[in-house]
């Protein structure tokens, strides 16, 4: 049901080399790019992640309770997410591991405090 989710970023051009590298862990890449404005994801007609500078031209915040959760192969691909996020500066929000019945998911920051799930179901 959801289309995608859009980030709000200060710092654009670093925050874009973040995503690009965490993305290419799932296999996602650059699906549109506009002035301030890029789109991740598999297809178009998939789920997809958006970054931007505030269209009012104030500093972007991080919502409190807001999370992008972006869905994975494979527990594999939950982990390198979550590994290439805290490489590239992103903070650790929670450790992959299993949360539920067929539930298995990590947690992280990006350089925005911007908070993202990575999750698998199986």
């Amino acid at each position: 049901m959801l289309g995608y989710v859009t980030l709000g970023t200060n710092q654009f051009e670093k925050a874009a080399e973040f995503y690009d590298a965490v993305f290419a862990e799932c296999g996602a890449q650059r699906l549109m790019e506009l002035d301030g404005f890029i789109l991740w994801g598999t297809s178009m007609e998939a789920g997809a992640v958006a970054l931007t500078k505030p269209f009012n031209q104030e500093p972007a915040t991080v919502g409190n309770g807001v999370m992008a959760a972006i869905q994975a192969e494979s527990k594999d691909v939950v982990v390198a997410l979550h590994k290439k996020a805290l490489e590239l500066g992103g903070q650790d929000e929670g450790e992959p591991g299993q949360r539920g019945d067929g539930f298995y998911a990590s947690y992280f920051r990006d350089l925005d405090g911007n908070k993202l799930a990575a999750f698998f179901l199986g």
